[in-house]
């Protein structure tokens, strides 16, 4: 008997069991139904972020930004410096040194994320100058071993002597020259190219100052001291060059190229003849295209039929 009863809980028991099973599991299924709609909620809401392209950056610095952000449709960049971007990956230029606090907002209607990160831009070790034109930018290195040329150059940027004045003077193959200050808004019947500030700088004749493409050199008139224009300047375009060529070059003036001079003067060619006749005080880094546009612009009696002006800052 005794055993009969304690076979019928057993069962009274495993049915309660049974029973309760349905219960637990749909508490269960519930609970993960609630789960999967909060992620999916959550999932709707924008994720902004981005990586960068370094972490090592140099005035002026081009900075490639890549968009990592999930779930966005609009995206509103604002890079730390006064200028903004709503494309997705962006890559931005820094004309300057310093910590820029760069700022994604990511959007999807009406609900939005923003992630900001800061971008290290230390100054230039050389002294770098960066040239604006409609064309763009041509960023230039002053050299230490002209130092006259270099701080008279420096003073007048700080002056903003050289806001508005033309490439005056265009010859594709040869070279592009500026930094007459009459020609500041001169009407193409107008005579340029003979202005200045008053004075000349002595001539600097260094060893690493060859007329190779992209070189920045000072204007002269035909002075015996070979002094420099106060203010005039040119960039070199140039033409193909043979050994046989600077060989002539170097016996003609008592002097040998380095093989890395000689070396560039094949792969881009200059202007070797003016080498110790005009001094040389830099170098064109970047924007070497935008060179190319403006000596090979339209011209009339090497005048640039329309105007080029220009405007130069010191790169910190």
């Amino acid at each position: 008997m005794f055993n009969k009863i304690q076979s019928s809980k057993f069962k009274i028991q495993s049915s309660l069991a049974v029973y309760r099973l349905p219960s637990t599991a749909c508490r269960l299924l519930f609970l993960l139904s609630c789960l999967s709609t909060l992620l999916l909620v959550g999932c709707s809401i924008p994720r902004a972020s981005f990586t960068h392209s370094d972490t090592n950056y140099e005035a002026p610095a081009m900075v490639e930004f890549e968009n990592t952000s999930t779930g966005a449709e609009i995206y509103e960049w604002n890079f730390g410096d006064g200028n903004v971007s709503d494309t997705i990956s962006p890559i931005h230029q820094y004309k300057n040194s310093g910590n820029y606090l760069v700022t994604l907002k990511a959007e999807k209607g009406e609900k939005s994320t923003v992630y900001q990160q800061y971008i290290a831009v230390r100054a230039p070790q050389d002294c770098t100058v960066k040239l604006e034109t409609e064309f763009g930018d041509m960023t230039l290195v002053l050299f230490d071993d002209t130092p006259e040329h270099r701080d008279n150059f420096l003073k007048l940027i700080s002056q903003q002597y050289y806001d508005g004045v033309l490439f005056h003077r265009v010859i594709p193959g040869f070279m592009i020259q500026g930094g007459d200050p009459d020609s500041r808004g001169a009407s193409q019947s107008k005579r340029i190219g003979t202005g200045g500030p008053g004075y000349t700088v002595p001539a600097e004749f260094s060893p690493q100052g060859v007329h190779v493409r992209g070189a920045l050199a000072a204007a002269r008139d035909n002075n015996p001291e070979k002094a420099s224009s106060g203010s005039q300047f040119y960039i070199v375009h140039g033409s193909n060059c043979t050994d046989e060529r600077l060989d002539k070059i170097e016996q003609e003036r008592g002097f040998r190229y380095t093989p890395e001079q000689r070396e560039a003067y094949l792969k881009t060619g200059g202007t070797p003849q003016l080498d110790r006749e005009y001094t040389v005080f830099g170098m064109l880094i970047d924007g070497f295209e935008i060179l190319d546009k403006i000596a090979t612009s339209e011209t009339k009696n090497d005048r640039p039929t329309k105007n080029i002006s220009i405007k130069i800052r010191e790169v910190y």
